[in-house]
Formats: structure tokens, sequence, C-alpha cells
């Protein structure tokens, strides 16, 4: 269904190959849990090229390859000359010929898009400055596993919206026919051309979009409560006192959660600033005498926050995103 396709942002796939990719992942999943061996993909080799560092989703492509049956190879920031020796075409064309697949983690859209057009193989975004489809595809999966389906659940997410999760969300929700709020100061909404092209397939899937400045209009009667770190990676340290003035009331609190409702869970796609025990954490804590970000503690840590399924299914989504593709 989705053989030789590249996997670089969720508007290039339709809701049925989306939720293709949700069930496939599911029953890796399953498989993985019932020690059944799933190496549909056995004697492949991927290039794993990282210009960000990453947790999550460098585990979830090395474990899910190598569950796949197929060989890694990580290119961290500094383990390639691309961009910078060697352009992002000739990169791709050298990989290309040796690799089945290549997933890239790093900064514009454009780049990873670059590589697509120039790889001859299947190229993966796992993340870029303006979207994070793999981190949609695990959020999705985990929504799906707690309250039985898509179709019109509300997810809210609080705080920047204008980058890659904000995007990817809004742009998800729209294709599977879900409600999806963006709730931050104005200034803090998504871009207005992409918000244009998600109105235009809300249309046709029934999704509803709203965009809300005020967080307990924004919550209530929400399904999912979503946040993330109000600083990007990249972004210079000068800007957290502008984030933190402006998005400080749309942290995540008990009281959001609660004038949500009952049914209300809280989702991250981490990491998280929830506490003292990073190294940013209490650099903030120092400067600005805050204990907690976008989240508080107390909520991070309740029955509701389901981030860890969540980063769990980052593996079993990509692992499924990979086979499909392969």
């Amino acid at each position: 269904m989705l053989k030789g396709k590249h996997f670089l942002k969720l508007l290039d796939f339709t809701p049925d190959e989306i939720g293709y990719l949700l069930n496939l992942a599911a029953e890796l999943k399953d498989q993985k849990k019932k020690g059944i061996s799933h190496r549909l993909c056995e004697g492949k080799s991927i290039a794993l090229i990282f210009e960000k560092d990453s947790t999550r989703t460098r585990c979830a492509f090395e474990v899910a390859g190598a569950d796949l049956g197929m060989h890694p190879v990580y290119l961290g920031p500094s383990g390639s000359q691309i961009g910078k020796k060697e352009s992002i075409a000739d990169t791709a064309r050298v990989l290309g010929r040796m690799f089945d697949g290549i997933e890239y983690r790093g900064f514009g859209q454009e780049l990873v898009e670059e590589l697509a057009k120039h790889a001859g193989v299947p190229v993966w975004n796992g993340l870029t400055n303006e979207f994070h489809p793999t981190q949609i595809l695990a959020d999705f999966l985990t929504i799906k596993e707690h309250f039985g389906d898509l179709k019109g659940k509300k997810l809210v997410y609080m705080g920047d919206a204008r980058y890659n999760m904000g995007n990817s969300l809004m742009v998800g929700c729209a294709k599977m026919g879900m409600h999806f709020v963006a709730c931050a100061p104005k200034k803090y909404f998504p871009n207005d051309d992409l918000i244009v092209a998600c109105q235009t397939i809300a249309e046709k899937t029934g999704a509803i979009l709203e965009f809300i400045e005020d967080p307990m209009t924004a919550t209530k009667d929400a399904h999912v409560i979503y946040t993330d770190v109000w600083v990007s990676m990249g972004e210079p340290k000068e800007v957290w006192e502008e984030r933190i003035k402006d998005l400080t009331p749309y942290r995540v609190t008990k009281a959001l959660m609660d004038n949500a409702g009952e049914q209300c869970r809280f989702m991250h796609c981490l990491p998280a600033f929830h506490d003292l025990k990073t190294t940013v954490g209490r650099d903030i804590y120092e400067k600005f005498g805050i204990d907690c970000m976008e989240v508080t503690n107390e909520v991070f840590e309740s029955e509701k926050s389901i981030v860890f399924d969540e980063a769990e299914n980052r593996m079993h989504t990509i692992k499924a995103v990979m086979a499909a593709t392969l």
C-alpha cells in the first residue's frame, strides 16, 4: 500500500493511509508483547541522520529497525558531512546507494524534502522545525488505546503552537476528523496558510479546528490536554524570559485537568520540565524562581498522565512506517 513512499509530513497521507499505519503499529506492538518474531525487513540497512540529538526518536528507530531484522547505522551531529562539506543532494545520492531507507532529524523541512528528492529510497522525517509526523502517529495510537477511536475526540494543545508539534497535531486532527484546539496567546497560533490548508481538509473529514486564548474555555470537555516545552531545540536562551512571561498562564495544572473533566488525559511528547531534576530545570529555577514550566509535577505524575504509553508507542509506530514503506 505504501511501499517506496517517503514519510515526510502527514499532509502527504490520506486518512485511510494514516489509519492503516496505526492499525499496523497496533498489530506489530501486539506481536512484540507476545514475543512473536516480525523480521519483515530482514537483511536491509537504514541510515539514521541526527543533526539534532534525541533520546526517544533514536532509540525508537534503532530498536524498531532491529526488531524488523535491519541493521541501523547512526550518524550523529558530527557523524556526517551533510550540509557542511557535502550538499544534501550529494549526501542523499551516496546514502541511497548504500542503504534501503534514510531517517532525518534536523532543521528546516526543506532539508528532508531535498533528501527525499534525491535519495532513491524511502526517507522518514524524525523531526524538522515545521513537522514531527512520527510523534503524531504515536500520539494517535495512544489516544486510540485509551479512548477506542479518534473521530470526534477533542485535543487541546497548550502553549507555543507555531512549530512542529502544534503544526503536526493540527494536521493530524484535521485528517482524522478530530476536534483540535490551539490554546495560546494569538501570536503563538499556527501559520495562517497551514490553518487554511487544514480547514480545507476538515471540511471533508468533519474535523473541528479552534484557536482560543482563554485556557478554561479551551479545555472544557477535552479528551486530551497536550503540551510541549516552551523553547524549541536550537532556539537561543534569550527567549526563555519572554516565553515564561507569555506562556505561564497556559501551564497545564490540576485545575485545568479538572476543568476538562474526568475523561481527560494528559499528553506530552517529552522531554518535560515538570520538576528540578534536570540541568535546564535548575537553571530556570535559579533565574526565574519557578519549579516547573509547561506542566506541574502533580499533573505529570498523576494517573491521568499517559506520557510513557505515548513514549513507548514511538517505537511501534515508527516500526510500522518503516515496514510499510520498505
